[in-house]
Parts: structure tokens; sequence; C-alpha cells
């Protein structure tokens, strides 16, 4: 190994390190394979990870090399071992032994002894033309021989072949403990809303010589027989040849070809400036122009030149340029240009395995993507992107000017363009465009009759809704994304001509709220729970939340009741989040209400946890398990996004054990409990996540064990604890056990809060830790609400040494207990009032603003008016003499602070 080449490994180690958490992650996971890499390189490395076995547990082994092929693959391309065609083409080899594997154990679960075949898997997309992505899903279409396919003497051979599909997704798909192996979209499939998974090999051909859309012919530009049976596949796009390269094009033709680069270029491109926030894929002079360039060209000439039918973009490219129908300069530029926004896009999918193609918008995260593929900070990724994004577009804009002179593009209806016009689209050309794509059939869920029939159902209302919003052309793009990820759009239209209003709640929630656009995107039918006039009452309860839930949870096992808590808490957040979207309740109301449904989840979820756990190990004799909410949930006043303290106690004797068939000790017993009720509450099932649990508040904080005897917890308190850590008990609240046991720990806490106090030593700890906070997380910005000087931080420091040193007002719930201090005279009216302020634009922004982004102009009218103020000036007019109260009552406490230490001098 020379010098060189072990410095670029170890730099990609520490960049990766650095800058990319999921490969920190498997960084530690993987020591072995990481010093492999170090010695040896990439390729002896990964020539070191097999692939498991399918007699192995097949969905944690897969998982497992998985994440080992990840890592070196990241480590490779970050060295510059592989470029970007080697890394995209093992990332694709990776996917197809995935596929193979899986569907190896499908078959071995269903046909034992029989060899896989009969059912083959058709790649399309980036794995087609071994080009994955570093963090992609596979497009496959499934097919399979009833004649060949193995199975068992009842099973009719379609039902056969849908039971060993759907376990090849599912071992594929699910996510578990370990994650993913591959995200599996089975929609381009001919009319996913009806067709089976997996499509008898004869009826699969019959559609494509005879039914398939234009676009459907520009997806088999890349496609293979990637798995199962090969033959097969093999055989299948050998009988569709016909379909794919056609010798002539007729009018129609050429025209849907026009129209499909068009509406491509305007769909995502519309008002998208270069510079952080750009989408490398989708955004004008992105990578998706650069396929379309090459892939509308082979269209037209690959009927009659076969050289020219060659899946790979960069191989494309080549090819064109050397039968002379694309400028050899040309490609030479665009193959260049594919590999470096290819390399990025890998660089920002690295970071959290995410499917991202967007440069991050934050300072901080585009520096980390900068940092990872070795420039100094995003300033310097930016400007060496900008001029190969520009020579794409000019490329790709010569492109759409030549078939709009050759083939006329279509213009669509003067009625329409009114109409869009009239509802508020101005200019109209772009929800024009973004239109004829939906009634063209581009998006999947459009492509069949009855989609189409149930789209001009609906448009009427629609472009009226979509028109009203505060910005219609950003609301169109991102309703089209909500729909694009739809199986069929069918039942989606006929709900929103059914009922209008959903249309106008809907198109806002779009335009306001991006978290709530994204559940939406998931899981469209969180808007029929807003059919109900009932989703925008009061917030419920915990106890009408259990009611309302205990009939469809029962009987349930507890892997479905997980996912079933997953869609009710899933389904009530979204409608709180709508109640804000729409001005309907005060934000501190649904503050309490986003507690009392996280503490109904963690009440469901770890009575069924334990339930299971005592199947195996039986109970700790006259002990049990009791948990803690501090911060927010302690409060009652969690937000949208808030994670959950939690602190996990256990009443008896430490030294018991439990009675079951297999006991443990009771301290055992009670982590291993503690960490399966973690798990329910925060591991991503199929049906999503829940909520992040953090733990680390608890007895001598991550480094202490998970859970300790209430015993334990109270001597730590009296005789360890820091006085940080008694002023968070000021918010904490028993939310699980027995009444007995909740009133025990409760009082435990007012004896600990109740204890005299030497005032000077609480003012000194206090402004201490406050600077250790200041000085470790700054302020994100001026809308910090929680940081910054005389933010919620400073409110909660302050209360809290007025709290401990009187002895007084300890309700965990900040507003009851600054209306008890201001009764005694302990805190100022005005600093009263700031809380409410404060709060509740807490509440709303992160709703409207996550990830602290700027509000848009839109939601910044919908936040003042949340917060009581006519406008976005007036609010931070308020806001501004909020944070001065608090900031005033603060500096008071902390000035007495200096005063004692100058006097003890």
């Amino acid at each position: 190994m020379t010098v060189s080449n072990a410095s670029a490994r170890q730099s990609a180690l520490d960049r990766l390190i650095a800058n990319a958490p999921f490969l920190a992650r498997l960084a530690e996971l993987y020591p072995d394979d990481v010093a492999r890499f170090l010695s040896k390189g990439t390729d002896a490395a990964c020539a070191a990870v097999v692939p498991p076995a399918i007699d192995d547990d097949i969905m944690a082994a897969l998982r497992r090399w998985r994440g080992r092929v990840a890592l070196l693959l990241a480590l490779g391309d970050l060295s510059g071992e592989h470029d970007v065609a080697a890394t995209t083409r093992h990332l694709s080899d990776f996917a197809d032994t995935a596929c193979d594997t899986a569907l190896a154990a499908a078959f071995a679960e269903r046909v034992p002894g029989e060899a896989p075949r009969g059912l083959a898997v058709i790649a399309l997309g980036k794995l087609g033309s071994h080009e994955l992505n570093y963090s992609s899903d596979i497009d496959p279409i499934l097919i399979f021989d009833p004649e060949t396919l193995p199975r068992r003497s009842r099973d009719d051979p379609d039902e056969a072949a849908v039971r060993i599909a759907r376990r090849m997704v599912e071992i594929l798909s699910a996510r578990t403990g370990d994650g993913h192996v591959l995200r599996v979209d089975l929609r381009l499939r001919p009319h996913p809303e009806v067709t089976p998974i997996v499509l008898p090999v004869s009826a699969a051909i019959s559609y494509y010589e005879s039914q398939a859309l234009p676009w459907e012919q520009a997806a088999f530009i890349r496609s293979r027989a990637s798995a199962g049976d090969r033959a097969l596949g093999e055989d299948f796009l050998a009988a569709i040849q016909p379909f794919i390269w056609r010798r002539s094009l007729d009018f129609r033709q050429l025209k849907e070809i026009g129209a499909m680069s068009d509406r491509i270029r305007d769909h995502f491109a519309q008002g998208q400036e270069f510079g952080p926030g750009f989408d490398l894929k989708r955004g004008r002079g992105g990578i998706r122009e650069i396929e379309f360039f090459a892939q509308v060209h082979q269209l037209i000439y690959g009927g009659r030149e076969p050289a020219l039918r060659v899946p790979a973009t960069v191989d494309a490219l080549a090819a064109l340029a050397a039968a002379g129908r694309i400028d050899t300069d040309v490609a030479a530029r665009l193959s260049g240009h594919y590999a470096a926004l290819r390399r990025i896009e890998h660089r920002l999918q690295m970071i959290e395995d995410q499917q991202t193609h967007s440069l991050p918008v934050q300072d901080a995260a585009l520096d980390a993507v900068a940092r990872l593929d070795g420039e100094a900070d995003g300033a310097a990724l930016l400007a060496a992107l900008r001029p190969l994004v520009t020579d794409v577009g000019a490329c790709y804009d010569r492109l759409v000017a030549e078939r709009a002179v050759t083939e006329g593009l279509p213009r669509d209806e003067g009625e329409l363009a009114a109409r869009l016009a009239a509802a508020g689209f101005d200019p109209p050309t772009a929800a024009l465009q973004t239109i004829a794509e939906w009634r063209g059939g581009k998006l999947r869920a459009l492509r069949s009759p009855a989609a189409q029939g149930a789209l001009e159902t609906v448009l009427p209302e629609l472009v009226t809704a979509l028109g009203a919003a505060p910005d219609p052309q950003a609301t169109l793009l991102r309703f089209d994304k909500l729909v694009s990820g739809l199986p069929s759009a069918i039942n989606f239209f006929h709900l929103l001509a059914a009922q209008p209003a959903l249309a106008r709640i809907a198109t806002r929630i779009l335009s306001l709220a991006p978290t709530l656009a994204d559940a939406l995107a998931a899981r469209v039918e969180l808007i029929e729970g807003l059919i109900d006039s009932r989703a925008f009452d009061a917030p419920a309860t915990q106890e009408e939340l259990m009611a309302e839930w205990a009939p469809g949870l029962a009987g349930l096992d507890y892997e479905r009741l997980l996912d079933r808590v997953r869609d009710r808490v899933g389904e009530r957040r979204f409608a709180y989040g709508a109640q804000l979207v729409a001005g309907a309740t005060d934000p501190l109301d649904i503050a309490r209400g986003y507690s009392d449904l996280a503490e109904a989840a963690l009440r469901v979820l770890a009575d069924a946890t334990v339930a299971e756990f005592v199947e195996a190990h039986g109970r700790v004799p006259d002990s049990e398990l009791v948990i803690l909410a501090l911060g927010r949930l302690g409060g009652r006043a969690l937000t949208h996004a808030s994670d959950l303290d939690l602190i996990y106690l256990f009443t008896g004797d430490h030294l018991a054990e439990s009675d079951g068939p297999r006991p443990l000790g009771a301290t055992t017993y009670y982590n291993r409990l503690a960490q399966r009720v973690t798990a329910a509450m925060s591991v991503p099932t199929a049906a999503g996540k829940l909520y992040d649990v953090d733990t680390r508040l608890r007895p001598q904080g991550a480094q202490g064990p998970l859970v300790v005897t209430l015993d334990s917890f109270e001597r730590y308190q009296r005789e360890e604890a820091w006085t940080w850590e008694h002023m968070a008990l000021l918010r904490a609240r028993p939310v699980y056990g027995s009444d007995g046991a909740r009133a025990a720990l409760t009082g435990v806490i007012a004896d600990l809060l109740a204890r005299p106090r030497d005032a000077a030593m609480l003012r000194r700890d206090a402004g201490d830790m406050r600077d250790k906070i200041a000085a470790h997380k700054p302020p994100a910005g001026a809308l910090d609400i929680k940081g910054g000087p005389g933010g919620l931080v400073d409110l909660e420091f302050a209360m809290q040494v007025v709290q401990l040193a009187t002895g007084q007002c300890h309700d965990p719930n900040i507003a009851s207990a600054l209306g008890c201090m201001r009764a005694a005279g302990l805190v100022p009216a005005e600093v009263v009032d700031a809380h409410g302020l404060l709060a509740r634009m807490l509440v709303m922004l992160r709703l409207t603003a996550p990830d602290g982004e700027p509000a848009t102009a839109a939601a910044r009218q919908l936040v003042a008016s949340a917060c009581g103020e006519p406008g976005w000036p007036q609010l931070l007019a308020a806001h501004d003499a909020a944070r001065q109260e608090v900031a005033t009552w603060w500096a008071s406490i902390r000035r007495a602070e200096i005063q004692e230490q100058e006097m003890e001098e």
C-alpha cells in the first residue's frame, strides 16, 4: 500500500465519521471491515463481505450485510478508489443479489426444496441501467410463468406467485431494528391500482403490445432481467422489444416525447434558482435533464439503430455521439457533469441514508455535505456545481427548442388557461403544463381510464382550491408530489370531489405546514379523518383516547398492535396539526392534546409490552415498572415534533427474582423491559415512526443504568444530584404505574422539591448551568424561541430558581406554575404574558417551519394570527418585547447572584 493510498483511505474515513452520522454508526458496528479497508483497500474489503445464506435469520442477516456493503462502498467512493460508475455498478449488483437471496428465501419458506424458478424480477430505472443510487428505491416489475412456478398442490398459481412475491418484498423492505435492505416500489406495473403485484408473463406481454402508454416505452429503455428466473425475464423482454424500439414514430408519439420533456422541465424547475435547496435530480440543469436528453434521442433513433439501445446514461451519450446523433463535445461534457452531480447526490444520501436529492438549506448541513466531498465548505461546493448545472440547462434548452420547432408542441385549451388565471395562477403557464402531465397519464396514479375520469370530476373544484392557496403554484407542485406517491388516485379524487371542503383543507395544509404535507404524502388516507366534524373539536383527553382506541386494539398480536397504535397516533397528530392550520384551536390547547396523545400511546404500549414480557419471564413479586415523564411531556406541553423525556423506575426489592419460565433478577428484568418499552415507542415499523425517547435525564445520565429502584432514585436525588437535576424535577410527572406507585413517586418528588435551599448557591448553580448550555448550544437564529437571551430556556431557569428558593408553585405545567407564581407575587405579570406568546410561537413554528427553516410568507400570517397578532411585523415586535421582559427578569436574578459573590469577596 502506498502512502498516497493510505492517506486517501484515512481521509475518507475521517470525513465519513465527521460528516455522515449514518455511516459513522456503521463504522462503529463493523470495525473489522474498516480496518480491512484501511489496510487492503475497497475491493479486498468488499470481497470479504459475502451475502448471507438463506437458512440464516434472513431478515437480520440481509440487513447486516447491507450495512457492511453500504459502509465499504461509501469508503471506496470517498477515497476515490471507486468512481461513480463503479459505485453505482456495485450498488446495483448488491441489489440484484439481495433480490435473488430474498426470493430464494421466499421460495424456501413456501415450497421447501424447490429451486427458485418461474418468477422473474424485471429491473427498471436506475437499477435497470446498473446506475442505482446510494440510497435509492428499486422499481421492478414482477412476472411469473404459471407452468413452471413451483407451488403447493392445492395452490392456485396466481395466489402462489403473489404470496412468494409479497414475502420477497417484505424481506427486502420491512423496517426492523436493523433498518431495511431495499425500498421496493411496484407501482410501475400495468394498472397498479387493480392488478396483483406479480403478473402472468402472457398478460404482461399482451398489455405492452396493445395498451401501454408512451411514458412506459421510455421506462423500458432502462430494463433488464435482474433477479429470479432470468431466462424467463429475458424471454419477456425479447417479446416486447418491438414495443420499446419502434422503427417509426407516429405524430402522437412525437408530440408526447416533446410534451414529456417540456413537462418535466417546467414541473420540477419552476421558480427554483440554483443554490441551497436546489434539487440535483429534478431541478433545471440537474440529473434528470441529462437522462432525459439521452432518452429522447434514443426513443427517436433507437428503433432503427440497435447500437443506441444501451441502458446506462453515460453509455447512451457515447453511443449517440458515435452515431453522429449528438455533438461529441456535448456528450463528453454531459457525461462529466452527470458523474459530478451523481457524486454529490450520493454525498447527500450518505449522511443519514435518506433518499434525498436536494442540497440542504441550512448552512451547517450544506457545509457537512461539502466537507464529506472534500470541499472546504458549502460555498465552495456551490461554486463547483454552478457551471455544471448552467451548462446542462443550456443543453436541455436547445433540446426543447429543437423539439418545439420540428414537432410543434401542443398548447392547452384556452378555457383552462382562463380558469387557472381567474383562480389565482398568475401566469397560468406552469399550471397548464402540470395539468397536461396529469391528463397525459405520466403519473402512475393517473394511468387508468378510471383515474382520468376521477381527475376530470375533481379538477374544477381542485383548481379553485389550489388557486385560493397563499402560493398557488408552490401548492400545486406539492399536490403533484402527493399524487405521484399514490398507487392510485381514484379514491382520493372521488373523496375530494364529494367533499369540496377537504380539497380546501388539503391545499391549505400543503401550502402552510411542510410537516403535515409530508405525513399526507406518506398516508393520503389521513385526509379522510377530517371528514368528521369532530376532528376539529377540542383535543381528546388521555382517557377519551384510550376508550376510543380500545375496541380496535382488542385481540391484536403485539406486532399488529404496534402498527395500529402508530396509525391512531398519526391520525390524531395530523388532525391536531390541521386544527392549527385552520386556526380553529389555541396552540396551547393543542400542545396539551399532543401530550395526552403521547401519554395514551405510552400507557397502551407499555401495558402490551409488560404483558408480553411476563409471558416469558413472569413478574417480580411486589414490584412494578413506573415511568416518570419530564420536560414537555411532564409539563403537558408537547409540540408536533417533541421527543419524550422519560425516567424508568421500579418498586420493590432489587435483589428479588421474577417467577416466570425464564426467571431474571429484578435489575436485569426491568432494564430489559424498559428497553422493550422504549423500542415499542420509538422503533419504526411498517406503519412508520412514533416518538423519539430520551432517557438521559435518569440518575447519572447516560453512564447510569437505564432503570433503578424508587429507593435508589430518591437516595440519588437527596445525596448526589446536581441542582439542575432538581430543576428538571419541577416538570416531572409520573405517567405509568399503579395509582399507589405513582402517588408514592409524586410524594418523593414533592419532598425533594420542598427541601430548604441555599438561595445564593441555587442562583449560582443555575447561572453556571445556563452559561454552559448557551456555550454548548447557541441560538439557531433570531426566532429560536427556546434559545438566546429572553427565550423559553431563560424563562424556565428563572422560574425554577424562584420555585426552588421559595418552595412554592411546584406545578409541572409551566403556564399553571406561572399563574400560581403571579398570584403569589413571585413573577412579573408581563413575564406570564410573554410566556403565552413565546409558547404559542413555538408550537406554531415547529409545525410550519420545521428544522429551524424560515417560515414562508403565507405561514407567517398563520403564526401571527394564532398568537393574537394582526400580522407578522406586529408579531415580531411582540416577540421582541416578550423576550425583553424575560431577559430582564432573568437578569435580575443573575444580578443577585453577582452581588452575593461580590459580598463574599
